[in-house]
């Protein structure tokens, strides 16, 4: 991280103009000043730069004039032809690629079907560029035009270094994909854990924009946690992400073992693979298919199944108690598309949290629970990408330091 110098506070001003304007533009001036509490004087100073870098572009309202002046006030917004970045998310079954302008609307998305796990890392990174290159074209712009690429997937991520150093999705481990990527496209690209893609999405787009502090948990194959704290992504040393699901949980035996191998998708699977069987062969083929029958078993009334689900939501809760416990967060987003909308998973988490916490902290988090469409995982990817450029200054909230390795400013390309 930059010391506390001219050039670091220039940096932060410039960013907290730039998202007061993403978040409340069209917007003035002066509220950008109120926005920011930073002075007049130095608003100026920040937008006149922008406007000339084409970042931000004016617009004249007729009808809202300055106080005593007469005149039409000019509301700055995002110049959303400034750049265009591109969001991947990588999912066990399927890569999803969008590319979206400067303000973060996708102007194209498309997915590919395929059984990611089962391919090798330099397999994935020649679809990942395949994928990018084709929905750029799509979009009808050319890669050179691109500014930046994300690309989001589970696991334990170093985003400083661009390395995945494990993935339940990945044969291998420490991959540098982010470096890989960069090379074979030719444009600045970076990786991050998929949940804090969806965590900056909630902050951007979502039902916590207007939020500084709040957690994501992301339950799917494994398990993802995602922290946003005074505006921040927390990570760690070297910008690693965090990873909820090898949290060490005391197992019945006394023993301990990882949360993933108690409440994540795969793991209730695993327990509930000779239960699906009974009646369908093919249930375990595909796992998209298997926790889709094992949810409407659920339903149906099959006591077994609900069972499971019900034993995973409550492993769950003891961890989403212990966070709130930890950070004492306003909100705390369950997210997923199968297991985490099901009540027979989400109704034993909140009654394992309500049971555990302390009185001093049993109003303070709403636990709310979200399905999120893979174009959205996309967009929050290209969120990241965008808020390097708006010019991020910092890269981490965590314990320690993290190399400079922000995306170059649009105007710096």
């Amino acid at each position: 991280m930059k010391t506390a110098d001219p050039e670091l506070m220039r940096a932060i001003n410039r960013f907290h103009v730039m998202d007061a304007i993403r978040r409340s533009g069209p917007v003035s001036r002066v509220e950008i000043s109120q926005l920011t509490e930073l002075s007049s004087t130095t608003v100026s100073a920040i937008t006149a730069a922008l406007l000339d870098d084409r970042l931000i572009v004016p617009l004249q309202l007729g009808a809202v004039r300055d106080a005593g002046r007469g005149r039409p006030r000019v509301m700055l917004r995002l110049n959303p032809d400034a750049a265009h970045v591109v969001g991947v998310k990588l999912a066990h079954d399927q890569i999803t690629v969008a590319v979206t302008n400067f303000c973060a609307d996708i102007l194209r998305s498309l997915a590919l079907p395929i059984r990611i796990d089962r391919q090798t890392a330099s397999v994935i990174g020649d679809l990942v560029e395949d994928g990018v290159r084709r929905c750029v074209s799509d979009a009808g712009l050319d890669i050179a035009q691109i500014s930046g690429v994300c690309v989001g997937l589970p696991g334990v991520v170093e985003r400083s270094a661009g390395i995945c150093r494990q993935s339940p999705i990945l044969q291998e481990r420490d991959v540098q994909f982010g470096a890989d990527l960069g090379h074979r496209l030719g444009v600045p690209s970076t990786i991050d854990s998929d949940v804090n893609l969806v965590t900056l999405a909630e902050y951007w787009f979502g039902q916590a924009r207007g939020l500084n502090d709040f957690l994501v948990v992301n339950v799917e194959r494994s398990l993802g946690l995602g922290i946003l704290h005074n505006g921040e992504l927390f990570r760690g040393a070297n910008g690693l992400s965090p990873d909820l699901g090898d949290l060490i949980v005391r197992s019945l035996n006394g023993g301990g073992e990882r949360l993933a191998d108690v409440a994540s998708e795969a793991s209730v699977l695993i327990e509930a693979e000779a239960l699906l069987r009974e009646n369908d062969l093919d249930a375990t083929l595909h796992q998209g298919r298997a926790i889709a029958l094992l949810l409407k078993r659920a339903a149906g009334g099959d006591e077994r199944c609900a069972r499971m689900l019900a034993a995973a939501g409550e492993a769950l809760g003891f961890a989403v108690a212990s966070l709130i416990t930890l950070f004492a967060p306003p909100m705390v987003i369950i997210s997923g598309r199968a297991m985490a909308t099901s009540d027979h998973f989400i109704a034993p988490l909140r009654k394992t949290v309500s049971a555990l916490l302390p009185a001093s902290l049993a109003d303070v988090s709403d636990i709310v629970v979200r399905e999120w469409s893979d174009e959205t995982w996309v967009r929050g990817a290209a969120a990241m990408t965008l808020r390097d450029l708006y010019g991020a200054p910092w890269g981490t909230t965590g314990p320690a330091s993290a190399p400079d390795t922000r995306v170059p400013q649009v105007g710096e390309l």
